[in-house]
Formats: structure tokens, sequence, C-alpha cells
């Protein structure tokens, strides 16, 4: 299974993933009934997740809903820290994930849209650097694991500050590496393999390091940051199988 889905990141488009990834989730499920861990996003427990990524870091992927780490934390966050699901709000998703796109678009409260660059889960297609887009019309904006991947990732946040609403709130995860200060990017670096040598990922132009919250505030965001470890058990961080070294950061204009 590892091998497998280590082939998928590395080969398949991500569009042609996000389509058949359903019937995926349908016909593995089957092979994980159990209890040893429990996705807060779906509610549904397995023997064990998926593994997932370049490298199929074992135990992370939910086989129902598809969850990650990031995804689960963020839920928890949003759903026990937030008004986001009681409060009516005016709500844009960059790179809609598929654990949440159709659980917010069904939320009463919500005028949800969702947008990327090639994304098939987008209602609108534009690019993150220069989105086309009304100023101050947004509550919240979403736009998770998107930054490693763009020219200026500073530009792109500054062009979300610019379509939230005075006070709006945006969450822009993206993946650290602990064992850097500072960001670490080259945009010189542009064959595949080399990248996921350097960055991690053959589609990344950056390593974000510890000062990431620094660079949100470069853009003109003051930030707080959630520790989910100040929130819930060791317990519980382990049976919903989240990295409790990922700190979330929300951006507020």
């Amino acid at each position: 299974m590892r091998k497998l889905i280590r082939f998928f990141v590395r080969h398949i488009p991500r569009p042609l993933m996000i389509r058949f990834s359903k019937l995926f989730s349908f016909l593995i499920r089957p092979f994980y009934i159990g209890n040893n861990v429990k996705c807060p996003v779906c509610g549904r427990q397995f023997r064990k997740f998926l593994p997932y990524g370049n490298k199929a870091g074992v135990n992370r992927l939910c086989p129902n809903c598809l969850s990650l780490e990031r995804h689960r934390l963020l839920w928890i966050y949003l759903k026990e820290h937030s008004d986001f699901f009681t409060t009516k709000a005016k709500v844009l998703h960059i790179a809609p994930e598929q654990p949440f796109y159709k659980k917010f678009r069904n939320l009463d409260n919500l005028d949800y849209t969702t947008g990327d660059l090639v994304s098939p889960l987008a209602d609108i297609h534009f690019d993150i650097m220069n989105i086309p887009l009304p100023a101050n019309t947004y509550d919240w904006v979403i736009c998770n694991h998107v930054l490693e991947h763009v020219e200026n990732d500073i530009e792109a946040m500054k062009q979300i500050l610019k379509i939230l609403k005075p006070g709006g709130q945006a969450i822009m995860q993206v993946p650290i590496n602990y064992t850097y200060k500072e960001t670490h990017e080259d945009l010189n670096i542009t064959d595949p393999k080399e990248r996921e040598k350097v960055f991690g990922q053959y589609d990344h132009v950056r390593w974000h390091g510890l000062d990431y919250p620094e660079r949100i505030k470069k853009a003109g965001f003051k930030v707080e940051e959630f520790d989910i470890k100040n929130h819930l058990s060791k317990d519980l961080i382990e049976k919903y199988r989240l990295d409790e070294r990922e700190l979330l950061f929300i951006a507020k204009k």
C-alpha cells in the first residue's frame, strides 16, 4: 500500500487523483476496519489511517474522508474554537480540500466559494498572486499548502489580505521544516528531481522555516497561534493522529 500511494502522489496529476478519490476510498475502507484511530472530520474510526506523501509516511490519511493531520487540526480549531460554523460569513476556500468542501458548502451560515488555478473542485479559477476579486469582500479565506508552490508567497498573502474584510481571518498553513530557522527558497531550481531533493516535493519552490509567522506579518497581517497541545490530551492527539509540532496560524486583517 505504501508503494502504491507513493506512486500515485509522485506520478498522477492532482486533478485526476481528486476525480478518482471517492472510488479509491470506497474500495480501501473494508481493509481498515477497527477503532484504534478516529477522524474528527468525518467521525469514522479505523484500525489505522493510510500512508501518504512522497515517502508514504504511515498512519496519516483517513480512508473515509481523506483528511490528513493538517485537516484534522483545522477542523478542531474551526469547530471548537471559532464561530466559523455558527456565524454568517462569506468564505473563499483556495485550493479546496476534499475533506472540507462539501461540508462547508452545506453550512447554512456560509456564503461559500472555492477558487484555484486548475482544481476541478473550484468555482472560479485564478492565479493567487493576482486575485481578480474585489477588496474587502470575505470574512474568511482558507488557503492551505499553496504558498510553498508559488513564486512569491508574500505577494500571494498580500492579495489575500486585500480581499479580506477588516477583521477578516485567513488560514494559510504550509509545510514547515522545523530544522530551518529561516525560510529557504531558490527559484533558480526548476528541475523536479532537484526540487524534491531540496524542498521535499517536486513542485515546491521553498521550505518554510520557523520564521513563517513573521512572513505572514510581513504581508500585513496580525498573527495568533493555536497550539493543539494546550487543548487536547496526548491520548486524543494520538487517537486523531495529529502532528503535535504543528501550530495553526490565524492571520487577521
